[in-house]
């Protein structure tokens, strides 16, 4: 069968036969594979795209797959933002998405049996869509990459499992105990009878980690009725650190509907527990594969000291990107386990910024502010500027925190979305690290998302005022 050439203007990238090779392999070993999902990351972090005939995904590693710009310029309803014209005001024009290469996998549980692969959307000349989340990534990356250093990344990420029904105003219910029945109601944490009560769920998760490579390292019961984490393995490339993330959250949802369950990545559903967050560990190794953050002590090196002031100074511009919406800001309260402030500390839990113990090689720090509702791609862009930030300026972030520093707000952090927006406008280092035009749309698309959100007028509101 002849190859479909793409026409001259899309540039075809290279990588992608590396992809067609990966397929090729994947239609052997899955003969009864019917269809292909080609899929995107959206703003936040949402996978979007088209499902193709099994007999006609060979196209994508071909001639790509048109598909519009206007994709990652979403709200997180699905609708359209048309952020400076962008969308209906200019057409609505399509780019070309093409394969990654280590991103095809079989979808656990699908029926019939369905294979996905995540694409990158590319502009005629070939350069990666300015919305595109993990293009901003690679972008923070190439500043690693002249510096010799290479980011070691792992994600951990909490979520609720919670009743498929709701109460009379609409919130979400706790999980009932699948062995009583009875609704989960107190806290428990870390509970090996709160996993085996939950064994059906966490093996659905873990046989469809297996199936589609997403390398879930361990599960743990968290603090709220019916709330858990699930940490991934690190990776020595950051992109596909992300990656693993947004499929987390993917065979999670799929785990608790198989189980009778949804699951949520809100970062506060219920207004009196604990919230969800995106945790993000990371070390720097040089060319020899040393970690430049170990210097023999528990504390780190000096340049692990760089990083977390570094990371202290872009935290206020940042803070739109760790915390994307409304809601976000309900999830930083005090003794709530979510950072209030930019201190830093070892072995410390209430602090923003943790350097955790451990053996002097995996020296790393646990960057705790961002909540389970960021986009991944953008919250380790984020993370990852400010570390190279303080690399770079050779900040000092000050002496470490010692004892419980959760009741102390920061002035410096926005505590609502406008604000951070705000903030985010005026944060002109973030721009040189992730790109002008990048955080415009991102800032523009969660502006419109939120003045709709605004309008809606919530069941309390009757209420209190009617």
């Amino acid at each position: 069968m002849n190859k479909v050439s793409p026409p001259p203007s899309f540039a075809r990238p290279a990588c992608v036969d590396a992809a067609r090779v990966e397929f090729d392999a994947l239609s052997k070993a899955h003969p009864d594979l019917q269809y292909v999902d080609a899929v995107l990351a959206d703003v936040i972090g949402s996978l979007r795209g088209k499902r193709l005939a099994t007999a006609e995904a060979g196209k994508l590693f071909e001639s790509g797959m048109q598909i519009p710009h206007s994709l990652y310029l979403m709200d997180a309803h699905g609708e359209m933002t048309n952020p400076f014209g962008r969308g209906v005001g200019d057409g609505d024009p399509d780019g070309t998405a093409w394969p990654i290469p280590g991103t095809l996998s079989p979808v656990w549980g699908a029926d019939p049996p369905r294979a996905q692969v995540l694409m990158t959307l590319r502009d005629g000349q070939g350069a990666p869509d300015p919305a595109e989340p993990r293009s901003c990534l690679e972008r923070v990356l190439e500043r690693f990459a002249e510096i010799k250093l290479r980011p070691v990344c792992a994600l951990e990420l909490e979520f609720y499992l919670i009743d498929r029904a709701r109460d009379a105003n609409g919130a979400p219910l706790p999980p009932r105990d699948p062995r009583s029945g009875a609704r989960e109601h107190t806290a428990s944490v870390y509970g090996i009878d709160d996993l085996d009560r939950y064994a059906a769920f966490l093996s659905s998760l873990n046989a469809a980690a297996r199936t589609q490579r997403v390398p879930v390292s361990a599960t743990s019961k968290e603090y709220a009725p019916g709330q858990f984490e699930a940490n991934l393995r690190h990776q020595s490339d950051a992109r596909m650190a992300a990656d693993h993330a947004v499929f987390l959250k993917q065979i999670v949802k799929a785990a608790a509907r198989a189980n009778g369950f949804e699951a949520t990545f809100m970062a506060k559903p219920y207004p009196d527990r604990a919230g969800c967050g995106l945790h993000i560990h990371l070390s720097l190794l040089d060319e020899q594969g040393r970690n430049v953050f170990d210097d023999g002590t528990p504390g780190g090196s000096q340049t692990l000291r760089h990083a977390i002031a570094g990371l202290q100074a872009l935290m206020p511009g940042s803070m739109a990107l760790f915390a994307p919406n409304l809601n976000s800001y309900r999830r930083f309260q005090p003794d709530m386990f979510a950072p209030v402030n930019r201190r830093w500390g070892v072995n410390n839990r209430s602090a923003g910024l943790r350097v955790p113990v451990g053996p002097g090689e995996a020296r790393r720090i646990e960057h705790r502010v961002a909540g389970a509702d960021a986009n991944p791609y953008y919250a380790l862009a984020a993370m990852l500027a400010g570390v190279h930030h303080g690399l770079a300026a050779k900040l000092d972030p000050g002496a470490p925190a010692v004892g419980n520093v959760s009741r102390e707000p920061d002035p410096a952090l926005p505590r609502t979305i406008d604000d951070a927006l705000a903030r985010l406008e005026a944060a002109k280092e973030l721009g040189f690290y992730l790109g002008t035009e990048t955080l415009s749309l991102y800032r523009e698309t969660k502006r419109i998302e939120a003045q709709r959100l605004r309008r809606i007028i919530a069941a309390a509101e009757y209420d209190w005022y009617l």
